[in-house]
């Protein structure tokens, strides 16, 4: 199957840059630039590629306003991120808007084929590590407590979902989650595609951003030495 890729970056530059990288592969094709947001979301509607390349910083509708546009018109459309810093004061209202990761812009080719690949497969292109250190950094923009809303979605997983949407949250992989609580990985890999299905979310990304907003995460404060950041977050009782 062929991935088609929407680029929307408001430098020609960069936009020929990555155009010249995904037509060298045969698995890759760019159906599409757009020099800015609304650009972006029109050309999306239109073509409905499979993912959009998605610069934050363009004129008329910038990339975090495009990608919610872009994800509501057609859920089936991948957007990954594409900025400059890699904790950016977009980025959490990037993972709000519907996007499904991130991507430095000076991101080595390949990398950027197996994001490109990665996303379109359902997966997630940020480590869930960096996600957690990302909310951990942009904490004050996390909610007060818990809504009623997060409440009534939360009702709707079993124990053993609500144990793995905790161990998402924490950062762990598929892997360490199996080891944390004594299940095979494909199990793992199970529930937590029943956890997406029943809170409705897009990705790993989404449900990481679920447990902080739900507060079934609580974001250690960062140490006089700096570590609290690497130390994680600590599970919180619902």
């Amino acid at each position: 199957m062929t991935i088609r890729v929407l680029i929307a970056d408001d430098e020609a530059l960069l936009r020929m840059a990555f155009a010249t990288v995904l037509e060298a592969q045969p698995d890759i094709e760019p159906v599409g630039e757009a020099a800015d947001g609304a650009e972006a979301v029109r050309l999306s509607r239109e073509l409905r590629p499979d993912v959009v390349l998605m610069d934050v910083r363009m004129p008329r509708t910038d990339g975090i306003e495009a990608t919610r546009q872009v994800v509501a018109a057609s859920p089936r459309t991948k957007v990954l991120i594409l900025t400059t810093f890699d904790l950016d004061a977009y980025a959490f209202a990037g993972l709000n808007a519907g996007a499904s990761g991130f991507l430095l812009k000076n991101i080595r080719p390949q990398e950027l084929l197996a994001a490109i690949r990665d996303v379109a497969a359902g997966d997630a292109v940020v480590s869930p590590r960096i996600t957690r250190r990302l909310l951990d950094n942009l904490r004050p923009h996390l909610p007060a407590g818990r809504s009623p809303e997060h409440d009534e979605r939360l009702g709707r997983l079993s124990a053993r979902e609500r144990e793995v949407l905790v161990q998402v949250g924490r950062g762990l992989s598929n892997a360490e989650i199996g080891a944390a609580l004594h299940l095979a990985e494909a199990t793992v890999k199970s529930h937590l595609g029943r956890v997406l299905h029943k809170l409705e979310l897009r990705d790993r990304i989404q449900a990481v951003v679920f447990a902080y907003e739900s507060r079934l995460i609580h974001p250690a404060w960062p140490r006089r030495d700096g570590a609290g950041a690497a130390a994680g977050a600590r599970a919180r009782p619902g």
